[in-house]
C-alpha cells in the first residue's frame, strides 16, 4: 500500500489509512499507479497529503479542471512555465523540482527549462510567453497593485478572455499551493532532479 511509508517527508505526521475513505483510497491508489508508471516513482506529496482526505480530492479536483487539455484554453506548457516563474519568485523548492520536471518532460528542452527556473528574463521566450511569465511575476509580487493594465498587456500580447481567465486562475493556484508546500516542506523526490533530462 503505498501510504505505508517509513522515512520523514515532511513536516506533518503521515496519513493513516483508516482514515482515508475507500472511495478516496481507490482514487489515491490509481493516481500513485499511474505516477509509477509514467515517472518510476510516486511523487512524495502525494504520499502525505490524504492525511486530510477531502481537502487532497478538492485540491486534486482543482488541479485536474486547470490542466485537462481538453477543457482548457492554454497549452499545459504554458501553464506550467507561469509555474515555475511563479515558483521560483516564492522560492518553493519542492514546486520548482516537480514542476521543472513535467515541463523538461513537456518541452525536450532542459536547458531552456532551467534558464526559465533560474531568471525567466533570461530565456529565449515568444511575445506571448513573456507576456504570460510577466503577468505571473507581477500577480506574485504586487498583488495589491493589480489593475486593468494587467488584462490590456494580455489582450495587446493576442490573449482572448478565455485566455486570461484561465491565467489567471493559474496564477492564483501556483500562489496557492507555494504557500501550503513551503509550509509543510514536503522532502522532494532525488528523481525529479534528473527526470526528463
Amino acid at each position: 500500500m503505498s501510504l505505508e511509508f517509513d522515512e520523514k517527508l515532511s513536516y506533518l505526521e503521515k496519513p493513516s489509512r483508516a482514515d482515508v475513505p475507500d472511495e478516496d483510497m481507490k482514487f489515491y491508489e490509481e493516481n500513485v499507479a499511474s505516477m509509477e508508471k509514467n515517472w518510476g516513482f510516486i511523487n512524495n506529496l502525494f504520499k502525505v497529503l490524504p492525511l486530510n482526505s477531502s481537502q487532497y480530492m478538492g485540491f486534486f479536483r482543482l488541479k485536474e479542471s486547470l490542466f485537462t487539455p481538453e477543457t482548457c484554453y492554454l497549452s499545459n506548457a504554458d501553464k506550467e512555465m507561469m509555474g515555475l516563474v511563479i515558483s521560483s519568485t516564492n522560492g518553493c523548492n519542492y514546486c520548482l523540482t516537480t514542476h521543472s520536471d513535467y515541463l523538461r518532460g513537456i518541452t525536450k528542452d532542459p536547458m531552456w527549462v532551467d534558464q526559465l527556473t533560474y531568471n525567466y528574463r533570461a530565456a529565449k521566450l515568444t511575445e506571448k510567453q513573456r507576456a504570460l511569465c510577466d503577468y505571473a511575476y507581477f500577480v506574485t509580487v504586487h498583488p495589491r497593485e493589480i489593475t486593468t493594465e494587467q488584462v490590456d498587456k494580455l489582450r495587446a500580447a493576442g490573449f482572448n478572455d478565455h485566455e486570461i481567465l484561465e491565467a489567471a486562475y493559474v496564477a492564483g493556484y501556483f500562489n496557492y499551493t507555494n504557500r501550503w508546500v513551503s509550509t509543510i516542506e514536503p522532502l522532494p523526490n532525488p528523481g525529479h532532479y534528473s527526470h526528463n533530462r
